[in-house]
């Protein structure tokens, strides 16, 4: 399967790397560990080979320590939580998957943490204190608007799972907009950026759209590079998997399609981009930031593939203690 797997996805905006990459490497591990995010010997050994701070640091290039290390630790609890939801006994545990889920955003909402909280609620707690010295409360409850969409797209995987149910490609897309975590990831652009999008822009049509076309590329590049170790694992919620079953086609041509799909789509941002309005001198200003911020997500996001050994292997989770 390894040998299906040279996408040379197009992709026309620049590498770059933040300059605090190396600090950033440092804080990385000890974060963490000091929320005991890694319960074992394995989970220690997959965090540390995916490179996380990489990730940061190539799709958050313009930020400062502070914001980047906000961040990293957001991308590290997402990739975490999202291998317990596709690796472990939870992957087929939907209700109990919901009950966690609304800890969470308590948590997350300003919940006390309590002494039966888990390792993961706790690390949200302190995420939501951190972002709160970078944000106004208004700013963080749109941002948590996005994270309750990727618990949901979770909790519709194990849903399906759990059916035995391969979605359509029109379903599964609008349900990857939700999984991928990318309503996660674009808004920390305007943490990591010190941007001010105002309400009246993430109204406007052509945001909305920027946002999903991003989404899409972040999600569907995802299931490129991932998909030998998800069919290895049965995971079904793949883009690759999906043309593959529903069209009945070689794995091999679905991979043609989904790249295919990928680059139409990088086609399609750019030829939006070039059609944006002016919404006023210092609108337009923060917009033109947060759409590099987009670039940078798109090329950082391809370029992280060539440094983590994230997908090379198979490996099993066990159910973490909730």
């Amino acid at each position: 399967m390894q040998q299906l797997l040279s996408p040379g996805l197009y992709c026309p905006f620049p590498s770059q790397i933040n300059k605090h990459v190396d600090v950033l490497e440092e804080h990385a591990l000890e974060w963490v560990l000091r929320f005991n995010l890694l319960a074992n010997e394995s989970t220690y050994k997959r965090f540390c080979k995916s490179k996380f701070f990489l990730l940061a640091a190539s799709v958050y290039p313009y930020s400062n320590l502070e914001q980047l290390k906000i961040a990293h630790d957001w991308l590290s609890w997402l990739f975490i939580w999202d291998d317990q939801c596709d690796l472990s006994e939870l992957k087929t545990k939907p209700e109990f998957l919901k009950a966690i889920h609304k800890r969470f955003l308590e948590i997350l909402n300003g919940a006390e943490v309590t002494s039966h909280d888990i390792p993961l609620s706790r690390a949200l707690s302190n995420l939501r204190e951190r972002m709160l010295e970078k944000v106004s409360v208004k700013w963080l409850n749109y941002f948590l608007c996005g994270f309750e969409n990727y618990l949901h797209g979770c909790f519709e995987e194990a849903n399906n799972r759990v059916d035995g149910i391969v979605p359509d490609t029109d379903t599964y897309i609008a349900m990857r907009r939700l999984s991928a975590g990318a309503d996660v990831a674009l808004p920390l652009i305007e943490l990591c950026d010190q941007l001010i999008i105002p309400d009246y822009l993430r109204r406007q049509d052509i945001f909305k759209q920027l946002n999903e076309i991003a989404n899409n590329l972040l999600g569907w590049s995802n299931d490129i590079f991932s998909l030998s170790r998800e069919l290895a694992t049965g995971h079904i919620h793949n883009l690759v998997f999906v043309l593959h079953y529903q069209h009945k086609i070689p794995l091999e041509e679905a991979i043609k399609r989904a790249t295919a799909m990928h680059d139409q789509e990088i086609q399609k941002l750019i030829s939006l981009e070039a059609h944006i309005p002016s919404f006023g001198e210092e609108i337009d200003a923060d917009f033109a930031k947060y759409i590099l911020g987009i670039h940078a997500w798109v090329r950082g996001n391809l370029d992280w593939y060539s440094f983590t050994d994230r997908y090379k292997t198979v490996e099993m989770l066990e159910l973490a203690k909730y």
